[in-house]
Protein backbone atom coordinates (compact mmCIF):
# COMPACT_ATOMS: atom_id res chain seq x y z
CA UNK A 1 0.00 0.00 0.00
CA UNK A 2 0.98 3.39 -1.48
CA UNK A 3 2.22 5.91 1.99
CA UNK A 4 -1.01 8.17 2.41
CA UNK A 5 -0.33 12.31 0.76
CA UNK A 6 1.53 13.79 4.54
CA UNK A 7 -0.72 16.57 4.71
CA UNK A 8 -4.17 14.24 5.04
CA UNK A 9 -1.65 12.52 7.93
CA UNK A 10 -0.96 16.23 9.69
CA UNK A 11 -4.63 16.67 9.12
CA UNK A 12 -5.45 13.56 11.00
CA UNK A 13 -2.78 14.00 13.91
CA UNK A 14 -4.36 18.02 14.37
CA UNK A 15 -7.78 16.74 14.65
CA UNK A 16 -6.85 13.84 17.52
CA UNK A 17 -5.36 16.04 19.46
CA UNK A 18 -7.98 18.80 19.00
CA UNK A 19 -10.67 16.61 19.11
CA UNK A 20 -12.21 19.38 16.61
CA UNK A 21 -12.35 20.32 12.76
CA UNK A 22 -12.49 23.33 13.47
CA UNK A 23 -9.48 23.73 16.17
CA UNK A 24 -7.61 21.55 13.56
CA UNK A 25 -8.65 23.88 11.06
CA UNK A 26 -7.52 27.47 12.52
CA UNK A 27 -4.09 25.61 13.89
CA UNK A 28 -3.27 24.30 9.90
CA UNK A 29 -4.48 27.67 8.16
CA UNK A 30 -6.99 26.14 6.44
CA UNK A 31 -11.01 26.09 5.96
CA UNK A 32 -12.71 22.82 8.08
CA UNK A 33 -14.33 21.63 4.92
CA UNK A 34 -10.63 21.17 3.59
CA UNK A 35 -9.36 19.47 7.19
CA UNK A 36 -12.92 16.89 6.84
CA UNK A 37 -11.90 16.45 2.87
CA UNK A 38 -7.99 15.40 4.10
CA UNK A 39 -9.58 13.03 7.04
CA UNK A 40 -12.40 11.61 4.31
CA UNK A 41 -9.00 10.99 1.66
CA UNK A 42 -7.24 9.31 4.72
CA UNK A 43 -9.96 7.10 5.39
CA UNK A 44 -10.74 6.07 1.73
CA UNK A 45 -6.87 5.15 1.49
CA UNK A 46 -7.34 2.82 4.53
CA UNK A 47 -10.15 1.80 3.91
CA UNK A 48 -11.91 2.01 7.75
CA UNK A 49 -13.32 4.66 9.94
CA UNK A 50 -10.69 7.02 11.87
CA UNK A 51 -12.93 8.85 13.76
CA UNK A 52 -16.94 8.33 15.37
CA UNK A 53 -19.14 11.91 16.00
CA UNK A 54 -19.79 12.08 20.00
CA UNK A 55 -22.19 15.09 20.48
CA UNK A 56 -20.03 18.32 19.04
CA UNK A 57 -16.66 16.61 19.16
CA UNK A 58 -14.94 13.53 17.68
CA UNK A 59 -13.53 10.25 19.39
CA UNK A 60 -11.05 8.30 17.88
CA UNK A 61 -11.90 5.09 17.01
CA UNK A 62 -10.00 1.43 17.97
CA UNK A 63 -8.13 1.53 14.44
CA UNK A 64 -7.72 5.69 14.34
CA UNK A 65 -6.21 5.21 18.44
CA UNK A 66 -3.77 2.57 17.13
CA UNK A 67 -2.68 4.74 13.67
CA UNK A 68 -2.25 8.14 15.95
CA UNK A 69 0.22 5.81 18.20
CA UNK A 70 2.06 4.76 15.08
CA UNK A 71 2.39 7.92 12.71
CA UNK A 72 3.14 10.61 15.53
CA UNK A 73 6.75 9.29 16.48
CA UNK A 74 7.21 9.38 12.55
CA UNK A 75 5.88 12.84 12.40
CA UNK A 76 8.20 13.99 15.32
CA UNK A 77 11.08 12.22 13.25
CA UNK A 78 10.45 13.82 9.97
CA UNK A 79 10.48 17.43 11.82
CA UNK A 80 13.94 16.62 13.60
CA UNK A 81 15.22 15.61 10.96
CA UNK A 82 14.13 19.07 8.62
CA UNK A 83 15.57 20.84 11.84
CA UNK A 84 19.04 18.83 12.24
CA UNK A 85 19.43 19.92 8.29
CA UNK A 86 18.39 23.43 8.54
CA UNK A 87 20.81 23.76 11.85
CA UNK A 88 24.52 23.95 11.16
CA UNK A 89 25.01 25.70 14.07
CA UNK A 90 27.43 23.42 16.37
CA UNK A 91 25.25 24.62 18.67
CA UNK A 92 22.25 21.83 19.98
CA UNK A 93 18.87 23.24 20.63
CA UNK A 94 17.15 21.86 23.52
CA UNK A 95 13.47 22.88 23.59
CA UNK A 96 11.45 22.92 26.76
CA UNK A 97 7.95 23.74 27.39
CA UNK A 98 7.01 24.17 30.93
CA UNK A 99 3.57 25.17 33.13
CA UNK A 100 4.01 28.79 34.04
CA UNK A 101 4.60 28.45 37.97
CA UNK A 102 7.50 25.46 37.80
CA UNK A 103 9.15 27.60 34.33
CA UNK A 104 9.24 30.77 36.81
CA UNK A 105 9.79 29.49 40.26
CA UNK A 106 11.78 26.65 39.46
CA UNK A 107 13.71 26.73 36.04
CA UNK A 108 14.54 30.60 35.83
CA UNK A 109 16.48 30.85 38.92
CA UNK A 110 18.55 27.68 38.10
CA UNK A 111 19.13 28.06 34.28
CA UNK A 112 22.46 29.76 35.26
CA UNK A 113 23.13 25.91 36.83
CA UNK A 114 22.38 24.30 33.50
CA UNK A 115 24.51 26.72 31.05
CA UNK A 116 27.71 25.91 33.33
CA UNK A 117 27.31 22.54 33.19
CA UNK A 118 25.53 22.02 29.40
CA UNK A 119 27.49 25.19 27.52
CA UNK A 120 26.81 23.65 24.02
CA UNK A 121 23.34 23.10 24.42
CA UNK A 122 20.55 26.69 24.02
CA UNK A 123 17.90 26.26 26.01
CA UNK A 124 14.74 27.34 24.14
CA UNK A 125 12.18 27.34 27.20
CA UNK A 126 7.97 28.58 26.46
CA UNK A 127 5.47 28.27 29.41
CA UNK A 128 1.75 27.84 29.06
CA UNK A 129 -0.94 26.03 30.97
CA UNK A 130 -1.41 23.85 27.80
CA UNK A 131 -0.02 20.08 27.62
CA UNK A 132 2.04 20.25 24.21
CA UNK A 133 1.74 17.78 21.17
CA UNK A 134 5.03 16.06 20.21
CA UNK A 135 4.26 15.20 16.87
CA UNK A 136 5.27 18.40 15.23
CA UNK A 137 8.71 17.61 16.53
CA UNK A 138 9.56 21.37 18.13
CA UNK A 139 9.61 20.42 21.78
CA UNK A 140 11.78 17.62 23.31
CA UNK A 141 10.57 18.04 26.99
CA UNK A 142 7.27 19.27 28.35
CA UNK A 143 7.15 19.70 32.07
CA UNK A 144 3.29 19.09 33.08
CA UNK A 145 1.44 19.50 36.21
CA UNK A 146 -1.02 17.09 37.55
CA UNK A 147 -1.73 13.26 38.02
CA UNK A 148 0.49 11.91 35.08
CA UNK A 149 -2.11 9.98 33.31
CA UNK A 150 -0.94 10.59 30.04
CA UNK A 151 -0.84 8.20 26.63
CA UNK A 152 2.04 7.14 24.43
CA UNK A 153 4.72 9.29 26.75
CA UNK A 154 7.56 8.28 28.94
CA UNK A 155 6.37 10.12 32.35
CA UNK A 156 9.00 10.91 35.24
CA UNK A 157 7.64 12.14 38.10
CA UNK A 158 9.75 14.97 39.82
CA UNK A 159 10.65 13.43 43.18
CA UNK A 160 10.65 15.49 46.97
CA UNK A 161 7.52 17.67 46.54
CA UNK A 162 5.23 18.57 49.09
CA UNK A 163 2.36 21.03 50.01
CA UNK A 164 2.93 22.51 53.62
CA UNK A 165 1.81 25.69 55.04
CA UNK A 166 4.13 28.46 54.50
CA UNK A 167 4.90 32.06 55.60
CA UNK A 168 7.14 34.72 56.08
CA UNK A 169 9.50 34.72 59.15
CA UNK A 170 7.73 38.07 59.90
CA UNK A 171 4.00 36.95 59.34
CA UNK A 172 5.01 34.05 61.97
CA UNK A 173 6.63 36.46 64.53
CA UNK A 174 3.67 38.97 64.52
CA UNK A 175 1.16 35.93 64.57
CA UNK A 176 2.68 32.88 66.43
CA UNK A 177 1.06 29.67 65.43
CA UNK A 178 1.36 25.88 67.43
CA UNK A 179 -0.90 24.09 66.34
CA UNK A 180 -2.87 23.10 62.97
CA UNK A 181 -5.81 24.66 64.88
CA UNK A 182 -4.24 27.82 65.13
CA UNK A 183 -4.57 28.50 61.32
CA UNK A 184 -8.55 28.93 61.69
CA UNK A 185 -7.95 32.54 62.95
CA UNK A 186 -5.10 33.71 60.48
CA UNK A 187 -4.70 35.33 57.07
CA UNK A 188 -4.89 31.88 54.86
CA UNK A 189 -4.42 32.04 51.43
CA UNK A 190 -6.06 30.18 48.71
CA UNK A 191 -4.40 28.39 46.21
CA UNK A 192 -6.70 26.88 43.14
CA UNK A 193 -4.05 24.33 41.64
CA UNK A 194 -2.63 23.14 43.99
CA UNK A 195 -3.61 18.51 44.33
CA UNK A 196 -3.69 19.13 48.76
CA UNK A 197 -6.18 22.06 49.19
CA UNK A 198 -6.93 23.38 52.85
CA UNK A 199 -9.77 21.38 53.21
CA UNK A 200 -7.97 18.48 52.40
CA UNK A 201 -5.13 19.50 54.92
CA UNK A 202 -7.50 20.48 57.84
CA UNK A 203 -8.99 17.03 57.36
CA UNK A 204 -5.50 15.22 57.24
CA UNK A 205 -4.81 16.92 60.72
CA UNK A 206 -8.03 15.95 62.25
CA UNK A 207 -9.18 19.71 62.45
CA UNK A 208 -13.44 19.58 62.17
CA UNK A 209 -13.72 22.85 61.99
CA UNK A 210 -11.92 24.38 58.33
CA UNK A 211 -11.08 27.77 57.24
CA UNK A 212 -14.36 28.66 55.12
CA UNK A 213 -13.19 32.37 53.90
CA UNK A 214 -9.94 33.49 52.53
CA UNK A 215 -8.31 36.48 52.41
CA UNK A 216 -6.92 36.40 49.33
CA UNK A 217 -7.68 33.25 46.24
CA UNK A 218 -5.08 33.00 43.14
CA UNK A 219 -5.39 30.59 40.38
CA UNK A 220 -1.41 30.38 40.15
CA UNK A 221 1.08 29.50 42.36
CA UNK A 222 3.35 32.27 41.96
CA UNK A 223 0.76 34.10 43.11
CA UNK A 224 0.12 32.57 46.38
CA UNK A 225 3.97 32.27 46.91
CA UNK A 226 4.62 36.15 45.85
CA UNK A 227 1.90 37.16 48.39
CA UNK A 228 3.05 35.18 51.37
CA UNK A 229 6.51 36.12 50.60
CA UNK A 230 5.44 39.68 51.42
CA UNK A 231 3.92 38.74 54.82
CA UNK A 232 0.45 38.80 54.09
CA UNK A 233 -0.92 35.77 54.77
CA UNK A 234 -0.26 31.63 54.85
CA UNK A 235 -0.10 29.73 51.68
CA UNK A 236 -0.59 25.89 51.22
CA UNK A 237 1.63 25.24 48.58
CA UNK A 238 4.13 22.96 47.10
CA UNK A 239 7.81 23.35 48.57
CA UNK A 240 9.46 22.31 45.07
CA UNK A 241 7.78 25.82 43.46
CA UNK A 242 8.96 27.43 47.03
CA UNK A 243 12.55 25.89 47.10
CA UNK A 244 14.26 29.16 46.21
CA UNK A 245 11.91 31.26 48.67
CA UNK A 246 12.59 28.47 51.44
CA UNK A 247 16.30 29.15 50.56
CA UNK A 248 16.42 32.21 51.02
CA UNK A 249 14.46 32.50 54.00
CA UNK A 250 11.89 34.47 52.78
CA UNK A 251 9.43 31.89 52.91
CA UNK A 252 9.54 29.00 55.71
CA UNK A 253 7.36 26.04 56.55
CA UNK A 254 4.84 26.96 59.45
CA UNK A 255 5.14 23.34 60.54
CA UNK A 256 7.40 20.39 60.69
CA UNK A 257 7.96 17.19 58.22
CA UNK A 258 4.70 15.68 59.54
CA UNK A 259 2.56 18.34 58.39
CA UNK A 260 3.89 18.16 54.75
CA UNK A 261 1.83 15.92 52.30
CA UNK A 262 3.45 14.48 49.22
CA UNK A 263 2.40 15.03 45.94
CA UNK A 264 3.87 13.89 42.78
CA UNK A 265 2.31 17.02 40.73
CA UNK A 266 4.98 17.84 38.69
CA UNK A 267 6.19 15.42 35.65
CA UNK A 268 9.11 15.20 32.93
CA UNK A 269 7.15 14.37 29.97
CA UNK A 270 8.68 13.31 26.54
CA UNK A 271 7.70 10.84 23.99
CA UNK A 272 9.93 7.58 24.37
CA UNK A 273 12.22 8.50 21.29
CA UNK A 274 13.57 11.82 22.79
CA UNK A 275 14.38 10.58 25.81
CA UNK A 276 17.07 8.88 23.99
CA UNK A 277 18.47 11.89 22.60
CA UNK A 278 21.61 13.45 24.17
CA UNK A 279 20.85 16.90 24.88
CA UNK A 280 17.37 15.72 26.33
CA UNK A 281 19.62 12.94 28.52
CA UNK A 282 21.82 15.38 29.76
CA UNK A 283 18.83 18.04 31.01
CA UNK A 284 17.17 15.56 32.69
CA UNK A 285 20.36 14.00 34.29
CA UNK A 286 20.39 18.23 35.42
CA UNK A 287 17.30 17.80 36.93
CA UNK A 288 18.23 14.85 38.86
CA UNK A 289 20.92 16.57 40.43
CA UNK A 290 18.95 19.81 41.37
CA UNK A 291 16.34 17.68 42.76
CA UNK A 292 18.48 15.31 45.36
CA UNK A 293 18.25 12.50 46.18
CA UNK A 294 14.72 10.81 47.32
CA UNK A 295 13.76 12.24 51.22
CA UNK A 296 12.90 9.47 53.23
Amino acid sequence: MRIPPLKSIIAFESVARTKSVNRAAEELGLTASAVSHQIANLESKIGRPLFTRMGRGLVLTPIGEQYLSEVTGSLADLSRATERAANQSEVDILRVHSSPSFGLMWLLPRLTSFQEMNGDIQLNLACSYEDVSFTGGYYDVDIRYGYGYWKDVEVRTLRNEYITPLASKDYLAKYPIKTPEDLLGQRLIFSETPLVKWQQWFGRHGVAAAHTAFDFSFDRSYMSLETAALGIGIALESTLLASVHLQRGTLVPVFDELYAVEVGAHHLVCPPQNADLPRVARFIEWIEKQLGPKKT
